[in-house]
């Protein structure tokens, strides 16, 4: 037993130093911000609409039972997370143009709700269940700039910087949805239909975040962190069996490009100091990929997709459901 007791929190603290989530690619994190819901965007995410008003509403559930090391191998200590999330995104396309594109601006505003459990108590609270529901920050972009070239064929977006305002964090939740540090993420897609029926599309993203003060950590102590940068993008290919409805394969890449950094001192317990500073270079990954449906009726655009996670390193390895309806003005 006593074996036991020292071997879960060593792994915990090599893998989940700080339980942290996000719009998924929601799961727990080894490092990094993890901020971007992954696999979010698919069908035609670089074709921006004409100047207007839009609405989107995504609504997204993600299990996974599965927490994988950094070598990807599955650890015992974790039992299974679900998440809910619904997120309204507001765009307004001007009329103004700007080095030949459309200028514009969007405003995402997220709702998440995490029920988290382990096989043996860890965190603050030194529970097996741990669950929260908030709104963890606001994402905003003052400059959206589309162009639309090759006579159609060709539709490329640039957000100069999509801006993640934080909300603030539960300190002692470790299934808290809150964030009390800042995201950066200059964002570009495209994507490219070289006749109506078929579509590749892609969006390019790489996150930097500010200091995060007191993570929550298995151990019961709070530290503050630089998380690591971050690339990811989402990717989809499609073919139209009308021009209504369209059948497709998409997914995402998600990888930590730089460490973490910890800040430690003399009132860190020594092995937890050990702990934290041998997790510093493990780099969370995942790749995911699944098949989606596409569907116009007049004003209205509808998506339905699902995407299966693999590879994952220091991170779980789940299975999401995302539905996408956009209204446009």
């Amino acid at each position: 037993m006593k074996h036991r007791l020292l071997s879960t929190p060593f792994l915990l603290g090599l893998l989940l130093v700080l339980i942290f989530f996000v719009l998924p690619p929601v799961g727990v994190w080894a490092g990094g911000g993890g901020s971007y819901p992954n696999g979010a965007e698919g069908f035609m995410v670089g074709a921006v609409p004409p100047p207007g008003f839009y609405v989107i509403n995504y609504t997204y559930y993600y299990h996974a039972s599965d927490l994988n090391d950094n070598h990807g191998d599955n650890i015992d200590v974790f039992d299974d997370i679900n998440v809910w999330a619904d997120v309204l995104r507001f765009i307004w396309i001007s009329n103004h143009k700007l080095l030949g594109g459309d200028y514009g601006q969007h405003l995402f505003i997220p709702l998440l709700d995490i029920d988290l459990d382990f096989k043996d108590p860890v965190g603050p609270k030194h529970k097996k269940h741990y669950s929260d529901t908030d709104v963890p920050y606001l994402i905003y972009s003052p400059f959206i700039l589309a162009h639309h070239w090759l006579s159609g064929q060709l539709h490329t977006v640039v957000s100069l910087c999509d801006i993640y305002i934080p909300t603030g964090q539960d300190d002692d939740n470790l299934a808290g949805v809150g964030h009390n540090f800042w995201t950066f993420e200059p964002v570009f897609a495209i994507t490219y239909m070289p006749s109506p029926s078929w579509e590749f599309s892609a969006k390019f993203m790489y996150d930097f975040n500010t200091e995060q003060d007191d993570c929550p950590t298995v151990y019961g102590v709070n530290v503050d962190r630089d998380p690591g940068q971050e690339f990811h993008f989402d990717y989809n290919v499609s073919y139209g069996l009308t021009k209504s409805f369209r059948i497709g394969v998409g997914g995402y890449y998600y990888k930590q490009t730089t460490d973490d950094d910890y800040h430690l001192n003399g009132s860190i317990p020594l092995p937890v100091r050990n702990f934290l500073e041998a997790d510093e270079n493990h780099h969370s990954e995942v790749f995911a990929v699944g098949p989606g449906l596409w569907y116009n009726y007049k004003n209205m655009f509808m998506t339905l997709r699902t995407q299966f996670e693999m590879e994952a390193e220091n991170k779980t390895e789940g299975q999401n459901v995302w539905f996408k309806f956009t209204y446009a003005f």
